[in-house]
């Protein structure tokens, strides 16, 4: 009982440590997110850090335009981003779960 404890333990410190390796990789795993019309351009990292914005020259002429595709266009990257991020991490934590019968149903 005690072994079996000790090695669940283990299992998630080892988990633990994949899921921060995980994390740290992600800050180089870059999403790109165009405008529909492709005047304005964004990058950010899975977690969701701003690397670049490119905006075309059209859009700094109206104010109120340039700030509706900032936020259209973030918007949309951040989604796709913490997409990737859930995605890597739950797949890395189901990896290291220990095997306890019935956790399966809570981790779907």
């Amino acid at each position: 009982m005690i072994g079996d404890l000790m090695g669940m333990m283990g299992k998630l410190k080892e988990t633990q440590a994949k899921v921060e390796a995980t994390k740290q990789r992600l800050n180089s795993v870059l999403v790109d997110q165009n405008s529909a019309d492709g005047m304005l351009e964004v990058t950010l990292t899975a977690n969701r850090e701003l690397k670049s914005i490119r905006i075309d020259d059209q859009l700094l002429n109206d104010k109120e335009r340039l700030e509706d595709y900032l936020i259209l266009t973030l918007n949309k990257a951040i989604s796709k981003a913490t997409a990737i991020q859930e995605a890597e991490l739950a797949a890395v934590a189901k990896e290291g779960m220990p095997n306890i019968p019935g956790m399966d149903s809570f981790l779907k």
